[in-house]
Formats: C-alpha cells, sequence, structure tokens
C-alpha cells in the first residue's frame, strides 16, 4: 500500500479536522482560498494535509 497517496476527505470532516463548520469551508472553497477537487457540482473532496499547509501560510502560522 502506498502510504504517500494524499488522501481525500468530505466537508464535513475536513471542518470537523480544523474546528471550523462547513459553511467555513464552503466559503473558504468559493473564494478559492483553500484547494479542492470538484467531483461533481455539489461534491468537492478535500487534501487534508493541503489545506492546512495553505492555511498556514495564508495565516502565517509558525507550526514548530
Amino acid at each position: 500500500m502506498d502510504t504517500n497517496k494524499p488522501t481525500l476527505i468530505k466537508k464535513r470532516e475536513l471542518a470537523k479536522r480544523l474546528s471550523v463548520s462547513p459553511r467555513t469551508i464552503d466559503e473558504w472553497s468559493r473564494k478559492r482560498m483553500i484547494p479542492f477537487i470538484a467531483v461533481t457540482s455539489r461534491l468537492y473532496l478535500y487534501e487534508f494535509e493541503a489545506v492546512l499547509a495553505v492555511l498556514k501560510k495564508h495565516y502565517q502560522i509558525d507550526a514548530t
């Protein structure tokens, strides 16, 4: 099994992991602040590590 393969998660799981509301995820996606894959017009998938990296950079968080 390839452990380097990104794991894609749904909006509700991403919101839970980031401790924000699903509506916040919708807003970030709409503004193209976070990376996502549009599977259909209603289903977006997210890679947690990629989203986290973008948010850390955007909000200038030093995660050491």
